[in-house]
């Protein structure tokens, strides 16, 4: 997350509740995979495009989402950042 900390409510001092965060990845993002096919929701779900997938998700309901990393294994991840999607 980045952005600006909250002057105020319940997550003042902080960019985003840590709570929220994880209630809104459930929404979003737990809540639309469990017990599916990967392959019926995206296509060709390489870890670069699930994270997209996710991406695209989160992005309305967190506003201050600068990155996110998808593991795939212990060794290997996928990243995103807004930046990525910035022209140069």
């Amino acid at each position: 997350m980045r952005g600006p900390l909250q002057s105020q409510g319940p997550a003042r001092g902080m960019i985003e509740d840590f709570d929220t965060i994880k209630r809104v990845v459930h929404e979003h993002v737990i809540d639309a995979l469990d017990h599916q096919t990967l392959n019926d929701l995206i296509e060709n779900p390489t870890a670069e495009h699930i994270a997209m997938w996710i991406w695209k998700r989160l992005d309305p309901a967190l506003p201050g989402l600068d990155e996110l990393v998808l593991w795939e294994t212990a060794n290997s991840c996928a990243v995103l950042r807004r930046s990525d999607f910035v022209a140069p």
